[in-house]
């Protein structure tokens, strides 16, 4: 796309006599809305107003860009008004504007024109190309001085994104942003880019704009760097600088004083982050293994909020309810339970789509995340070819190969479209990606589903045909499966046998009560585990996870397994054997002790309905003790 695309000749003024900065906004909106570029002039003005709230959008030299993201713009634009007795726009420099453009953006749309219009802001920085347009007679004029001034811009974009060589031997780093993303940014990173040129400094500048990072930083390119210049006006992750020397300054200073921030640069300070540090990686370079792990760690983190909460409500609904009113409907008899068990359990259905959703995310970007949440989705609705509403759940599993799967499609497609016209490049993220992703994803899912489907359904016939005869034996079994793969097939395998075991049960006959009470306790125990292994093996840990580690307690203890994902996805061969044999052991035990659990769900808040629940508390120690050593023997130091 080309920048005339954006202004209408119409959204064009030369000559224009401005009385002040106010008057400027709105003859400035009044383009905007005569070209039909919004639908509400009135709730425009006031995006724009608030964004020269946090400081004036005069960056000095004559420009001022005052620009606007609003839910009020109808489609993105561009105006412009030359004042060659310039107005007083409050620049840093103090001297007149006599050169504005207006931005509008619409809210929550692509961000295609975005990469456009920075080009613009960078082509402003050259004051010899401004001073042409104030003086231009006619719009044609105009637009032409922008058509050849891209074209110049366009014939160096194949190098922009390399590092500016070094002549004198040093390396610089920076990142630029502003509110918005959308003027300053950009304007700020071509100063520096200038700057440094002219200074023979190596340097490279990411510019993080409203449509994310462009041109990002690469580990290796921080690690080499022997400063970092941060030039943001609003908050970004400056641990991945910590052990660097940084220099703090905002993007008017970039701006205006580049010089200053590269002399700063000499004598800056070492920056130490005071929270965790997370350093980048450089995909190019990671192994499979590794970009696999970060991705999945992607999906966790986003997904364990939603299960620790509604986990813990659906907990609630159990303590607070009445068992004798209606076994059948335990959680929901009273009023009370019925709301934290709809709750709790509202949230706890978005596990699976948020898990596959960001781990697409983190493959895709934003275009996967949407593809993921569906198969996230599917995957816990089951669906089929046969059956499209729902028939062979996949759960955890099946979310999993829908968030690597929609990701790496996801991946695909948006090359396969590189070879569409620049004319459709505005409709690939509202309509091309999420079409064909989620048609496909669709595809997808069901033929997963049936494939894990027949997995859990082998898993459970095995679990019945062991009988009742063997009690404490199938309590290793289904303790074990709960510690395997938490949340996954084996996990649901065993929770699900325990839950037809229980409807089965009477005071006749309570085999069906002490198979669910091995299955809670057997998912007790690993984030309990976890919880006590960071305390009394920290040096096994990393400062995140020892952080993390209380935590846990609470979710053993509220039977929300999953919480002991991230450790065992971290180092699987050490902590998930190490968490199968202590739940093995704590569901053999509470089938030893004859122990029985009337509710499908709960932890201790549903120990009032536990039988024998002095040995039920010795079997849920004894696992987590096992289970604590044998992390604590087998998992390897960590260096901090």
């Amino acid at each position: 796309m080309r920048i005339s695309e954006f202004i209408d000749p119409k959204g064009i003024q030369l000559q224009v006599a401005l009385a002040d900065q106010n008057e400027a906004i709105d003859k400035l909106i009044a383009l905007h809305d005569a070209v039909g570029n919004l639908k509400d002039a009135a709730g425009f003005k006031t995006a724009i107003l608030e964004r020269e709230a946090k400081g004036s959008t005069a960056i000095g030299n004559g420009i001022a860009v005052p620009h606007g993201k609003s839910a009020s713009v109808a489609k993105a634009g561009l105006v412009a008004i030359t004042c060659p007795d310039g107005v007083d726009y409050k620049a840093l420099d103090g001297k007149p504007s006599n050169l504005l453009f207006m931005i509008a953006a619409p809210e929550g749309g692509a961000d295609t024109h975005l990469e456009v219009l920075s080009k613009l802001m960078t082509m402003l920085m050259d004051t010899a190309f401004c001073k042409t347009l104030v003086q231009a007679k006619s719009v044609d004029e105009f637009l032409s001085l922008i058509d050849k001034k891209e074209a110049e811009k366009d014939a160096e974009s194949g190098v922009k994104a390399t590092a500016t060589p070094s002549k004198s031997g040093k390396k610089i780093v920076a990142v630029t942003a502003c509110p918005t993303g959308i003027a300053h940014t950009f304007m700020a990173a071509e100063s520096l880019e200038l700057k440094a040129k002219e200074l023979g400094i190596g340097f490279r500048v990411e510019k993080d704009g409203s449509g994310g990072a462009k041109d990002p930083l690469t580990a290796a390119e921080i690690a080499e760097a022997d400063a970092v210049i941060v030039a943001c006006d609003k908050n970004i992750d400056m641990s991945v600088f910590d052990g660097k020397k940084v220099v703090l300054a905002s993007t008017k200073e970039a701006i205006h004083t580049p010089e200053v921030l590269f002399e700063k640069a000499e004598t800056a300070s070492v920056y130490h982050h005071s929270g965790a540090v997370t350093k980048r990686t450089d995909d190019a370079n990671e192994s499979i293994g590794r970009q696999l792990y970060k991705h999945l760690m992607n999906g966790v983190s986003h997904m364990l909020p939603f299960v620790i909460g509604g986990g813990i409500l659906i907990a609630i609904a159990f303590l607070l309810d009445d068992y004798s009113i209606d076994p059948s409907n335990f959680g929901t008899n009273t009023p009370v339970a019925a709301w934290f068990k709809t709750i709790g359990g509202g949230a706890f259905g978005f596990m699976l789509p948020v898990l596959a959703g960001f781990i697409a995310q983190s493959i895709a970007d934003r275009p996967g995340l949407a593809v993921g949440f569906v198969g996230g989705l599917l995957a816990s609705t089951g669906a089929t070819f046969a059956n499209p509403g729902g028939a062979i759940p996949s759960a955890f599993l099946g979310a999993l190969v829908a968030g690597f799967a929609a990701g790496y499609f996801m991946k695909w497609l948006e090359k396969v479209c590189e070879v569409l016209p620049q004319s459709l490049e505005g409709i690939k993220p509202v309509l091309i990606y999420p079409l064909v992703g989620i048609a496909v994803i669709g595809l997808i899912m069901c033929a997963v589903n049936p494939i894990v489907g027949a997995l859990n359904a082998w898993i459970s016939g095995v679990l019945n045909g062991m009988g009742t005869t063997s009690l404490v034996p199938l309590g290793i079994i289904l303790g074990a499966m709960m510690a395997t793969d938490m949340g996954g097939p084996l996990n649901k395998a065993a929770y699900v046998f325990g839950t037809a075991a229980l409807a089965e049960a009477s005071q006749e006959n309570p085999t069906g009560w002490m198979i669910m009470a091995a299955v809670m306790v057997g998912g007790m125990v690993p984030p309990i585990a976890i919880a006590l292994a960071t305390i009394i093996f920290p040096k096994k840990f990393t400062v995140a996870e020892r952080k993390a580690g209380p935590v846990n307690f609470v979710m053993g203890f509220c039977f929300i397994t999953e919480g002991a994902i991230p450790y065992a996805a971290a180092d699987p061969l050490h902590v998930i054997p190490s968490l199968m044999v202590g739940s093995g052991v704590a569901g053999a035990l509470s089938m030893a002790f004859k122990c029985t659990l009337m509710a499908p769900h709960g932890g201790i808040f549903v120990f009032p309905v536990v039988g024998r629940w002095a040995m039920y508390l010795v079997a849920l120690a004894v696992g987590s003790a096992v289970s604590c050593l044998l992390l604590g023997v087998l998992k390897k130091t960590v260096e901090d």
